[in-house]
């Protein structure tokens, strides 16, 4: 009689091998698709302005808009603006910038996945790199807006600090709190596609309570959910370092850039657990 053979299945993707092989693979698999994630940044950003007027001017001109909207605002006497220790035109940009780093990269990420159609099922590669190389064009965008920023310094007649070279530094913990978050919502927003509308609404809502237009306010509700928000802390360490040299609050910095590096791993562990059954969802 013969020996009944018996083949089990298994998942693919498990952690049975371990967090460091895990990190492993993914690793090697972003090694492997760097060229792809290069065309597909060279792609978003060859398009991002296409037949478009003024073309990159719009990354001077919305926040422009959005300040002098604010700007109108506080000298009416409708909106306060807290205390501010500089020129206000100065004080928001350098947190607008911060923000729609943030708010860009997450809606990008987000939507990634959703709008990629056949190239998910036709072809075979990381889909992680779909995630990471649409958050290039939000970057392109910061470092440029952020040339904004020493023109304002000579117009208000600012003398900023120092340490106002580390300014950009500060995109680093953005960056890795937008892709742990953009590589989890867009696997949602696969499998669920109002995922992106209400991600919309909940970043818009997000900036107005985040002090990123304003100074924190000192008592109340908004300064007791300022108090979780890691964005109000990278925001205000970028006015720090570009206003006076020292961070205000160093501890609520460095705990936010912890969360965010265990956002950032965890946002790349579960899109490598689930990938293998994106395409089944979109």
């Amino acid at each position: 009689m013969p020996k009944e053979i018996i083949t089990t299945y298994q998942p693919d993707n498990t952690l049975k091998n371990g967090y460091f092989q895990t990190f492993r693979e993914i690793y090697q698999e972003l090694i492997d698709n760097k060229w792809l994630m290069y065309q597909l940044f060279k792609r978003d950003f060859s398009t991002m302005y296409k037949q478009s007027f003024i073309g990159i001017l719009w990354i001077f001109i919305i926040p422009i808009i959005n300040v002098g909207i604010f700007a109108m605002l506080g000298r009416s006497g409708i909106f306060n603006f807290g205390h501010i220790t500089a020129p206000y035109p100065v004080f928001a940009i350098l947190g607008l910038s911060l923000w729609q780093l943030f708010a860009n990269g997450v809606i990008a990420c987000g939507n990634a996945l959703a709008v990629a159609g056949d190239m998910l099922t036709r072809i075979n590669f990381s889909k992680k790199s779909l995630v990471i190389a649409s958050i290039g064009r939000s970057v392109i965008s910061f470092l440029i807006q952020i040339l904004l920023i020493p023109i304002l310094f000579v117009i208000f007649k600012v003398i900023p600090a120092y340490t106002v070279l580390l300014f950009p530094l500060i995109a680093i913990p953005i960056l890795m709190l937008t892709l742990g978050l953009g590589l989890i919502i867009s696997i949602l927003n696969s499998i669920v596609k109002d995922t992106g509308n209400l991600l919309s609404v909940i970043l818009m809502l997000g900036m107005y309570a985040t002090p990123v237009l304003y100074a924190r306010p000192r008592f109340g509700l908004l300064s007791q959910i300022t108090h979780y928000n890691p964005m109000y802390y990278f925001i205000s360490a970028g006015r720090d370092l570009s206003l006076t040299g020292n961070l205000t609050e160093p501890k609520g910095f460095f705990i936010s850039c912890v969360v965010c590096i265990f956002i950032f791993f965890s946002g790349l562990v579960i899109f490598h657990l689930t990938e293998t059954r994106i395409t089944e969802r979109v």
